[in-house]
């Protein structure tokens, strides 16, 4: 039986990739029209008339088309199979190894989450009970209920039964120490006008970053390789998560992320009008670099050299951003012929050493991480932060995933499907994991901030990065989940792909997707991970058929982590609102639990 969320899907089948080699094998709806089409190549309905006005039954012609009906057959074997094994209806699969409590606390965690005012005042509530009942009383229920469903631990003590319980079930564990830096502790020393002084050039404000944020980040360095030495000790195959915001200050983040993103619109700049796939021709290059820059023959002549190495006649948007790193930004700055947007974001000296000193934290981590053969999940962000991290993960994949050092990925960037570039930045970031011989390993999420961006577009009025609809969100999803499992199949392993979703529908696709490319269960390259607490009822059957599952683990103390808790529930208020069916299955299995069935 075909699961309704699939049934009733009406998304069309968008083709992935840029040639009809990659095109899709599977139709995105299963519907019976779907099956119709796909049966049929061609369908003709000739009606006619007889001379004594009576009319003619309609004749139709049908033509098939032989590969589709084994493409069809493909399909409906691969979606039985999958409804055979996985169970993801099945209460006692889903809920079995919880204790009679466990449920119960489940159930009145679910129920509460489906209360929006709750869920869009969690933070509210929070702070005031800290300053009603203390911090004691309310730590102390807050441990024993939302923190014990959705966190694994204050410690790797406090985890240890609950990583033994999920590999029991063949499920393994991603451990993210839940804490966050937040720019308003920046803002606050920056009124006391106590750290870092930096005064960046052409008139651009003065800045102060403070020492407390980086003592901090520091700090958080130590926490994080106790994390990896968690994950190397508990289980070989783990994963250890990290915000790039907790290892450096959030506006020298979103400092970074303007520079870089200047440096793609200069390019932008260089294009022609009818310029197409992001290439330049070095005479078109050249125009343009004495356009805005002073600039002496010799010196353009090894920038383009510098950029176009093999001679092809062609300058990329790869290239161009390697040059123009943040870090390297002024030299190229000061010989601009005008102050323009790209000027105007160049950082001081002060800020270049803080950045330098937040990508040491990084390859730190890294390195502890590739030698305790632990991988790193990068945590997306806020989008004003985003392009910095991505280009913070990309210096760390080039070097701790190259392929001539490892046969599979260390580093993890992750890529949020509400954004409309998303598929735009994995085809980016797979062109340079060929050009730099690297591996890509790759987190696919829905996201996580919508209100926030939303919001923030609103205010500073500019277009919205998120899909306009969840429709569209969920088609985009697919699509990259498609496009890269296509792309590992077409090119071996290497490539890793993570399915991080509580959307059944898309858990079914990318299985049925899998099947239909021969990549087994057990296969070393695709990943499904839920978070702890949610979506039981996909995790674990998916465990028991073999597939490479994984939950998401927050830990820490309960006063570090919930507030990144509730934050994330008000963010993502329509996931955990609509905990219906799996309400619904907890009930279920509580029930049976009484009965004794």
């Amino acid at each position: 039986m075909l699961c309704n969320s699939l049934r009733t899907c009406r998304r069309p089948c968008v083709g992935l990739m840029r040639d009809a080699s990659m095109r899709p094998l599977l139709p995105a709806p299963f519907s019976h029209a779907n099956r119709t089409q796909l049966l049929v190549g061609r369908l003709r309905c000739i009606t006619s008339s007889t001379s004594n006005a009576k009319a003619a039954a309609p004749h139709i012609v049908v033509d098939v088309d032989r590969d589709a009906i084994s493409q069809h057959q493909a399909v409906n074997a691969a979606v039985n199979t999958l409804h055979a094994n996985c169970n993801f209806s099945d209460a006692q699969s889903a809920h079995g190894s919880k204790s009679a409590f466990e449920l119960l606390t489940a159930i009145g965690v679910f129920s509460s989450c489906r209360l929006p005012f709750l869920i869009r005042n969690a933070e509210y509530f929070l702070d005031l009970s800290y300053k009603t009942l203390g911090h004691g009383i309310t730590n102390a229920v807050m441990k024993h209920t939302f923190f014990r469903h959705f966190c694994a631990g204050e410690d790797r003590h406090d985890m240890k039964p609950v990583i033994e319980m999920l590999q029991k079930n063949n499920i393994g564990p991603i451990l993210d120490y839940a804490a966050e830096n937040d720019s308003a502790d920046s803002s606050e020393s920056a009124a006391g006008l106590q750290g870092i002084f930096s005064q960046p050039p052409f008139n651009q404000p003065a800045r102060v970053y403070d020492y407390k944020s980086e003592e901090e980040c520091d700090r958080h360095v130590s926490i994080f390789q106790e994390c990896i030495h968690s994950v190397h000790d508990v289980s070989p195959v783990g994963f250890a998560a990290l915000k790039v915001t907790a290892l450096g200050n959030p506006e020298l983040l979103e400092r970074m992320s303007t520079m870089i993103v200047e440096v793609k619109n200069l390019f932008a700049k260089f294009q022609p009008e009818n310029g197409s796939g992001g290439l330049i021709s070095r005479e078109e290059f050249a125009q343009c670099y004495r356009q805005h820059f002073h600039v002496d023959a010799d010196h353009l002549e090894a920038v383009i050299k510098s950029l176009d190495p093999n001679d092809t006649g062609v300058v990329d948007f790869i290239s161009f951003a390697e040059m123009l790193t943040p870090y390297n930004l002024p030299s190229f700055t000061f010989k601009c012929k005008s102050i323009g947007p790209l000027a105007r974001v160049t950082p001081s000296s002060d800020e270049i050493v803080l950045m330098k000193r937040m990508s040491e934290r990084l390859h730190t981590l890294a390195a502890d991480a590739a030698l305790n053969g632990t991988r790193l999940l990068i945590d997306a962000e806020h989008q004003k932060y985003q392009p910095a991290i991505d280009n913070l993960v990309v210096e760390l994949q080039k070097k701790f995933n190259a392929k001539d050092k490892t046969d599979r990925p260390i580093i993890f960037n992750t890529y949020q499907c509400y954004l409309k570039d998303t598929l735009e930045r994995v085809e980016m970031d797979l062109k340079r994991s060929e050009r730099y011989s690297f591996h890509l390993g790759a987190k696919l999420v829905r996201g996580a901030y919508m209100e926030h961006e939303r919001e923030r577009s609103k205010n500073l009025q500019y277009p919205c990065p998120i899909h306009d609809t969840a429709e569209d969100t969920h088609q985009c999803y697919d699509e990259v989940v498609e496009y890269l499992m296509r792309y590992r199949w077409q090119n071996g392993s290497g490539t890793e792909i993570m399915v991080a979703s509580h959307n059944q529908a898309s858990i079914e696709k990318a299985v049925v997707l899998m099947n239909q490319l021969g990549l087994q269960p057990q296969d070393p390259n695709v990943y499904f991970a839920q978070l702890f607490g949610m979506r039981d009822n996909l995790s674990f059957p998916l465990g028991s058929q073999g597939y490479n599952v994984f939950k998401y683990l927050p830990y820490g103390k309960v006063e570090e982590v919930m507030p990144y808790l509730l934050r994330r529930a008000a963010e993502n208020s329509a996931v955990l609102g609509d905990s219906v069916s799996e309400l619904d299955m907890l009930k279920e299995a509580l029930y049976k639990r009484i009965i004794g069935r």
